[in-house]
């Protein structure tokens, strides 16, 4: 699950912690007692361990009620986690080559997500005009946005392939007449309907999909594929201006993260010697992913499939 990492202060925890574990004494046990939540045999959790839960989860939100008592129930899930760890250290699980490996792959990853987040610390907020701009270019988003209900069809990009689709896509043909038409000439295809938003739509075709009226096709063409689309219906859903800006913000806010990383990572690629090994000495680059739109309405995030109108992305991460 994402979840977004923000700053939290939880001195209420902290104090109702102390009053539960400080015993009598100097002010240095007291000290102490308030760092320390609980013991598991000879092991200690912290007060830290369990803001650092906290912080992850977004309790700010909360009253400091609910916090407290959001505490004491990740401290009961931290003690169920050091008694599993106790366990797995004296049957030498920690030594094992998947755990090991499990391990590093972990250390990994947070030390490039703390790099990633330190490069991306000072992008700096869109302003009102770009947000306003975004809105105003944007108009199959927003303001003329739509909910279409759509058919396709999706074969592999072969000779010919093409040529054999495209008159039925500027005559607007009903997606069987394809279908019976590739059948006949034994090409494989999938298919299939779907519902949906203009957000969830590849911001690439989304132009071309909101020029065309219902009944109307178009043909995409990619490296790999090649799909039939028609927009059976469609339905009018504008977004205001007033709702619309704060998520453009957000997007446009990811967007300069991205390219900040992007850059950063051609730099430190052209200045490091990588020597592709074995297999890979000649595999191709990757591809680059499609640009997700922002999110124009509350919507559920829509899932990338091998289906071109499903490669979108409704929402912000």
């Amino acid at each position: 699950m994402h979840i977004t990492q923000r700053h939290l202060s939880i001195t209420v925890l902290a104090a109702a912690m102390a009053l539960g574990l400080a015993a009598c004494g100097n002010k240095d046990d007291k000290k102490v007692a308030t760092q320390v939540a609980a013991k598991v045999g000879s092991e200690e959790i912290s007060v830290h361990q369990i803001n650092q839960v906290l912080s992850r989860s977004g309790a700010g939100a909360n009253s400091a009620q609910g916090v407290q008592a959001m505490g004491r129930d990740v401290l009961e899930k931290l003690i169920d986690q050091q008694l599993a760890v106790d366990q797995a250290t004296e049957n030498k699980l920690h030594r094992s080559p998947d755990v090991v490996a499990q391990i590093e792959a972990a250390r990994r990853d947070i030390l490039a997500r703390a790099y990633i987040q330190q490069i991306t610390s000072t992008t700096t907020k869109p302003t009102a005009d770009e947000t306003k701009k975004y809105f105003a270019d944007n108009p199959a988003l927003f303001s003329e946005r739509r909910i279409y209900n759509v058919q396709e069809i999706v074969v592999p990009n072969t000779a010919g392939v093409a040529d054999l689709l495209r008159p039925l896509a500027t005559a607007g043909r009903p997606i069987e007449d394809a279908a019976t038409l590739l059948k006949g000439k034994n090409i494989q295809f999938g298919g299939g309907s779907a519902t949906r938003a203009a957000e969830q739509i590849p911001l690439e075709i989304l132009p071309r999909i909101h020029a065309l009226k219902d009944g109307q096709s178009i043909l995409v063409e990619a490296p790999q594929t090649i799909t039939l689309l028609r927009v059976v219906s469609s339905q009018s859903a504008p977004v205001a201006q007033d709702a619309a800006l704060p998520r453009i913000e957000q997007f446009l806010l990811n967007q300069r993260a991205g390219e900040t990383v992007s850059a950063n990572l051609k730099q430190l690629r052209a200045s490091t010697k990588i020597t592709y090994m074995g297999e890979f000495a000649s595999a191709p680059a990757a591809a680059t992913a499609p640009e997700a739109a922002p999110a124009a309405a509350a919507a559920p995030n829509a899932a990338a499939t091998k289906s071109t109108i499903e490669k979108g992305v409704a929402g912000l991460k």
